[in-house]
């Protein structure tokens, strides 16, 4: 027996110490259901403030593609408001200037179309009627297991037309178009002391130029990624326009394709596919040889490939390239949330996304998406 409470009496292993409270208790988790509320609660609101959303990211991308030009403009010792003005008037004077050549062409292709198809109809009807006949075959073991009738049942659609949704949704359309335009001044303009205000809230002098010091590093490399991506989506669509005008297609139309492949060529693989296919149908309707009307679409196939495994890899180099796998998810995701645009926003906002995680020093994360 031990009256001194000397603590011999205690259990081998223990020690009083174990009952204190840690010094730094652990951080608590959230929880995987709690992680995936979270991110369908955030899908769900980009989806649902899109019409907010879209106009303000179509303003940041145009304005990504004009800081470079303002810094030059500013070389020269023009003012930034200038500078600006004039990067956003030429760029509304070359877009009204392309619209009006590719409107005609545009228009007569249109009503073209349909007439051309009439005559494709046949050619097609005679590549598919192997298909029509296994249908044919496989509708009638259906009736057959069925017990059904041979009376083909007609499901008739209504749809109710309203004369005043044209009305109001122009003047929304105008003013969408209008908000990106002043968006984009304003994010030429301002963008840098609105981001330098904001810093100023930053506790510490160090802090605060080492975090412009990064912003600064990610805009000027976000911008030229942007800028250069947009050159050579250009030059890709002129080749393409030269080439259909050296195979005997008018001048106005191979600018409205060239115009086209451009455009698509911001959404890798969907673009390009889509740009395929048109080209294809563009040739059947143009040409009537066999050979010649596969052309259009082969010399597509030939610039594209040259443009994206050749000149755009030299031109940005690898540390711009991320993951196809981690692409084609980007593509999927913006396009079920923003449509067209967010085809066209994607990989922008995946290489600004990658561009971010490196400069705050999060690698392994970087890395995951190349």
């Amino acid at each position: 027996m031990n009256a001194t409470g000397s603590g011999e009496d205690d259990p081998p292993g223990s020690s009083r110490s174990d009952a204190s409270p840690p010094l730094h208790p652990p951080r608590p988790r959230s929880s995987p259901a709690m992680l995936v509320l979270a991110t369908l609660g955030i899908a769900f609101t980009l989806w649902a403030t899109r019409s907010l959303i879209l106009p303000i990211l179509l303003a940041m991308f145009f304005a990504l593609i004009g800081n470079p030009v303002i810094r030059g403009l500013r070389r020269i010792w023009i003012p930034r408001f200038l500078a600006a003005l004039l990067v956003l008037l030429g760029g509304i004077a070359a877009t009204g200037l392309l619209a009006g050549l590719l409107m005609d062409p545009a228009a007569e292709w249109m009503r073209q179309v349909p007439r051309e198809m009439q005559q494709l109809a046949p050619k097609l009807r005679e590549l598919s009627k192997p298909v029509q006949d296994a249908g044919k075959v496989a509708e009638n073991i259906a009736r057959a297991a069925g017990g059904e009738d041979g009376r083909r049942r007609e499901v008739v659609r209504t749809e109710v037309n309203d004369p005043y949704r044209s009305l109001t949704a122009t003047p929304r359309m105008l003013a969408s178009v209008l908000a990106v335009v002043l968006l984009t001044l304003f994010f030429m303009v301002y963008g840098d002391k609105l981001v330098r205000n904001a810093l100023a809230l930053l506790p510490g002098h160090h802090q605060k130029k080492v975090t412009i010091e990064i912003l600064q590093s990610i805009e000027g490399e976000v911008s030229r990624y942007v800028f250069t991506i947009s050159v050579i989506n250009t030059l890709m669509g002129l080749v393409l326009a030269g080439s259909l005008y050296l195979i005997g297609v008018p001048l106005a139309e191979a600018l409205l394709w060239g115009t086209m492949a451009a455009i698509l060529n911001f959404a890798p693989y969907v673009g390009p596919l889509v740009g395929m296919l048109v080209m294809l149908l563009m040739g059947f309707v143009a040409f009537d040889d066999l050979w010649q009307s596969l052309l259009p679409a082969g010399l597509y196939l030939l610039i594209h490939t040259l443009e994206g495994q050749l000149i755009t890899p030299i031109v940005l180099g690898r540390r711009m390239r991320v993951s196809p796998l981690v692409l084609i998810l980007a593509l999927m995701l913006m396009g079920w949330l923003w449509g067209v645009i967010g085809l066209l926003l994607a990989v922008p906002l995946l290489v600004c996304v990658k561009l971010v995680l490196e400069r705050v020093g999060m690698d392994g994360w970087a890395r995951l998406l190349e």
